[in-house]
């Protein structure tokens, strides 16, 4: 991760998975980033309009599958400009057995869902102290 630049991209579609939603709309592939610590991995995904009752977020076979649902914008009144596409957001992650699958955490707060996945016991690094006989 650390070798890859960063740079701003127009929303991308999601690649769905095989099969259809039972939900009509677009979907788009959130923006994420991923930071490698001693202890964890943290995610963050944008997810602009979507709100806290609007994130599912399912782990199956090692699958971590996150979904925000945006909130109907039409409510806001009549739409006489859009530069911005509203869509729904899509995007599935992989897992190795470095991360406790049963301590992951989630958190929104500002349209950035926050996934704290602790990683196992025996992938934290650590000193092996030396002694003298």
């Amino acid at each position: 991760m650390a070798d890859q630049e960063l740079e701003a991209r127009p929303k991308q579609h999601a690649t769905l998975p095989e099969g259809e939603f039972t939900q009509e709309g677009m979907y788009f592939a959130p923006a994420v980033d991923i930071y490698d610590t001693p202890y964890e991995l943290v995610l963050l995904a944008d997810m602009p309009g979507v709100k806290t009752e609007g994130v599912e977020i399912d782990l199956k076979d090692d699958t971590l599958t996150i979904m925000g649902k945006v909130h109907d914008v039409s409510e806001q009144g009549e739409l006489i400009l859009a530069e911005y596409r509203v869509g729904n957001y899509f995007r599935t992650f992989r897992l190795t057995e470095v991360i406790d699958q049963s301590k992951i955490t989630a958190a929104m707060s500002d349209g950035v869902l926050k996934l704290t996945m602790p990683k196992v016991e025996k992938a934290i690094p650590r000193r092996i102290p030396v002694t003298t006989d």
